[in-house]
């Protein structure tokens, strides 16, 4: 059944693709289906009561296509839902797309072999083996799909629809231009469950969104060391507004992968609502920005605004200059480039118990710059309200 909807859907898909145009209406109902191939000028539609739900089985998702893992390049399994080079291409009505989770939730757990094909790939990217050449669907390499990829696309729009459970990050637009996320709701509690990943992405607006997620709300990201530098296309003009985050790590998070640079992120309006979710708050930061002395990059001109938390771990704003996790003791720096951030501005916020109001680890000899939080009130802070090093132009 789930080849037979799968290779239905995708004959849909083709011919309304061939005929110039068209909606691919998937009526109300459940139907397993495999990967799903998105074509230019194409809009899947999900009615109401609509329900398209994906194999965990990972041969349901080759042959490999070209993909990332977490800011690096290669051949991998097929997101389940996935657009390459494609234009005016979009995912709407309101049904759901559901991943089973049965095979990538044992996958979640990162054994050595899984690790072991990370460590390889960081080494190829970094010595400029070919895209083409970096195949890891072999042995138990065990590398998660996203759900849903637009890689190099133009003109995207998801709206409306509900999405649950992921194999890793959720929404994913790599190398794109010009995406419209509306009104979409989110619930992901698996490992990396991110709600957004814009990466090398350029004018990006999500709005009115629902995000409950085992990760990030929304995580901007630019690629990682020297394959970003190849690449050399920034994140910029991303704006988030008017959403309501049930659950998370942060709101907004800048990096770790920003190597290509992050510019121009406006965050507005975007409240958390922990009612009715059944997973226990794990709220770290309103705003994170983290890179570590690999990444280069640049960070400027972030602001947040007009946002309420109840109580949250971390602060309303972070910055860590050394976050490298599990790789600091599993692969070498090739290359030190330090990240240089400036312009952050965050207002009219409130909150009602933080770890802490404003925590920044800068780097000694690049400080971070003009950083500004105005109208701040936390009702309860827990430890230091503020923690700088190696910042200069601070209006707190």
């Amino acid at each position: 059944m789930v080849l037979k909807n799968g290779a239905a859907l995708q004959r849909a898909i083709e011919a309304a693709h061939g005929a110039g145009a068209g909606t691919v209406v998937v009526p109300p109902g459940v139907w397993p289906t495999g990967k799903v191939h998105l074509k230019s000028n194409v809009n899947l539609h999900l009615e109401k009561g609509a329900t398209l739900l994906f194999s965990s089985n990972p041969a349901d998702y080759l042959p490999a296509v070209q993909s990332t893992w977490e800011g690096l390049e290669c051949y991998n399994y097929s997101p389940l839902v996935y657009a390459y080079d494609c234009e005016n291409v979009a995912i709407t009505g309101e049904g759901k797309l559901q991943a089973k989770l049965d095979v990538w939730k044992v996958w979640y757990a990162r054994p050595k072999p899984h690790m072991d094909a990370l460590v390889a790939l960081y080494h190829m990217a970094a010595k400029g083996v070919p895209v083409s050449e970096r195949q890891m669907t072999n042995g138990q390499a065990n590398l998660r799909p996203q759900f849903v990829q637009f890689n190099r696309c133009r003109n995207v729009l998801v709206e409306d629809i509900s999405i649950e459970n992921s194999p890793f990050w959720v929404l994913h637009p790599f190398l794109c231009r010009d995406v419209v996320i509306r009104r979409v709701k989110i619930k992901a509690h698996g490992h990396n469950n991110d709600g957004v990943d814009p990466e090398m992405s350029q004018n990006v607006l999500i709005e009115d969104c629902v995000f409950d997620q085992g990760d990030d709300a929304i995580s901007v990201k630019s690629g990682r060391d020297q394959d970003a530098w190849r690449l050399g296309v920034p994140s910029k003009n991303i704006v988030m507004r008017n959403c309501r985050i049930k659950n998370g790590h942060q709101l907004m998070a800048i990096g770790s992968e920003l190597s290509a640079g992050i510019e121009n992120v406006f965050v507005d309006n975007c409240h958390f609502d922990h009612s009715g979710s059944a997973v226990r708050s794990s709220i770290n930061n309103l705003l994170f920005v983290k890179t570590n002395e690999r990444r280069g990059g640049y960070v400027r001109n972030i602001h947040l605004s007009n946002v309420s938390a109840t109580s949250i771990a971390g602060g309303v704003l972070s910055v860590d200059t050394d976050v490298l996790y599990q790789w600091r003791e599993l692969v070498p720096t090739y290359e030190r480039r330090l990240t240089p951030i400036e312009g952050l501005h965050v207002s009219n916020v409130v909150v009602g118990e933080a770890g802490f109001m404003c925590q920044i680890k800068g780097e000694a000899s690049l400080p971070v710059r003009n950083v500004s939080m105005r109208d701040i009130k936390v009702t309860t802070v827990r430890g230091k309200p503020v923690s700088i090093e190696h910042a200069e132009g601070i209006v707190i």
